[in-house]
């Protein structure tokens, strides 16, 4: 069963940097897509970026360009979410999702099937 687990969420100041790790189980992450999503109070749920398979970065925000970056590490089956020099802007619930089925490209952030929890970034004073 494909399970995903969002983690290293908190309160940052603006300016700050931090690193959100996605988990996975019940599939090898390094041979599929993993996108991250963010939905900041009263909107709507948003793209942000995706890794796809050969770790090309796909950025569906614009505001992030520069800013926040995707690594992975296999031997963990664990995909990281950099941000930098974040804004109150970036403030929002923090999701990491993969595709249903699975796939190696990000299709575009859409069919998104499996969805982590999420985890709360506070970007403040």
């Amino acid at each position: 069963q494909v399970y995903l687990a969002e983690s290293g969420g908190g309160l940052v100041q603006p300016g700050g940097s931090l690193r959100l790790a996605c988990t996975a189980s019940g599939f090898a992450l390094d041979w599929y897509a993993i996108g991250w999503f963010r939905q900041a109070p009263e909107k709507q749920r948003e793209a942000v970026l995706c890794s796809s398979s050969s770790k090309d970065i796909s950025y569906y925000e614009d505001s992030v360009k520069g800013r926040f970056t995707i690594s992975r590490d296999n031997a963990k089956n664990t995909v990281y979410l950099h941000m930098n020099r974040l804004e109150p802007e970036d403030t929002a619930v923090y999701y990491c999702a993969t595709t249903y089925p699975l796939l190696r490209n990000c299709n575009d952030g859409h069919g998104m099937g499996y969805w982590g929890k999420g985890t709360l970034v506070t970007v403040s004073s």
